[in-house]
């Protein structure tokens, strides 16, 4: 077994990992689509035992209590994205962020706007425009600081750019938060550049319980897709007082 430490740089909720780093973290060295899905919060500052199993990967904390596991995914989950908006409509999204006004996690490695370029990502995604509620946007211009001896933006960086922007779509869309990402299934087509504008988008798709699943996708400058993404996040507090329907992309952002 290999040891890893989550540096506290790598943070969501000021003591816990950031949900998508951790995925990717689960995923990177896997072929294909991965599916993460994360056990307990992720301890920062901390070594943790990172497992080969099954073609995946375990990580457990210092007790040995499971972490997260990621595992090959046949993909079946993953959503097909739809068109991009253009890279104007994705910075007006972003003028509209919601944590510009409210605090959030101010601090989180993907959303947090307290964090430098460089050492957080600055994925501020807000409302898409004329689109239905639930749709956002953003443009991310990955830093240097995050690429690997290839030139290349690592691929856990990747899944942590689309982590919170599935995440601020539910807050979009009913006006509230509280939740945990709490499983991931994940595809990188094409990794960025340092400095290589990409467009995020992300859009709420079905709540069951305390269940609330998200697409989420990144896309080149020109539109082409990079990665997409199917996120189950997990509602905090009150039960959620009714179910909300499968919603499909395409019908959700035709206005944009």
């Amino acid at each position: 077994m290999s040891s890893i430490i989550i540096g506290r740089q790598f943070c969501g909720p000021p003591k816990s990992g950031n949900g998508g780093y951790v995925c990717g973290v689960l995923a990177k060295d896997i072929a294909g689509p991965a599916t993460s899905v994360l056990r307990a919060p992720i301890p920062l500052d901390t070594p943790l035992g990172l497992e080969p199993v099954d073609g995946g990967f375990v990580m457990t904390n210092d007790e040995g209590q499971l972490i997260g596991r990621g595992d090959p995914s046949e993909g079946a989950e993953l959503p097909n994205p739809p068109p991009a908006p253009d890279l104007d409509a994705a910075r007006a999204a972003g003028a509209r962020y919601a944590g510009h006004t409210t605090a959030f996690h101010p601090i989180c490695f993907t959303c947090g706007a307290e964090r430098e370029d460089g050492d957080g990502l600055r994925v501020f995604a807000g409302r898409l425009g004329s689109a239905d509620e639930g749709v956002v946007a953003a443009v991310w211009t990955p830093h240097a600081a995050f690429a690997d001896a290839d030139g290349l933006i690592r691929p856990e960086v990747i899944w942590a750019a689309l982590d919170c922007p599935g995440y601020f779509a539910w807050v979009e869309r009913e006006g509230r938060h509280g939740a945990l990402l709490g499983t991931m299934t994940g595809e990188v087509i094409r990794r960025p550049r340092p400095g290589e504008d990409c467009i995020v988008l992300a859009w709420t798709l079905a709540r069951e319980g305390r269940k609330e699943t998200a697409g989420v996708a990144l896309y080149d400058a020109h539109g082409a897709l990079m990665a997409r993404g199917h996120q189950v996040w997990i509602v905090m507090g009150p039960r959620p007082s009714a179910e909300v329907p499968q919603v499909t992309a395409s019908a959700a952002i035709s206005e944009a």
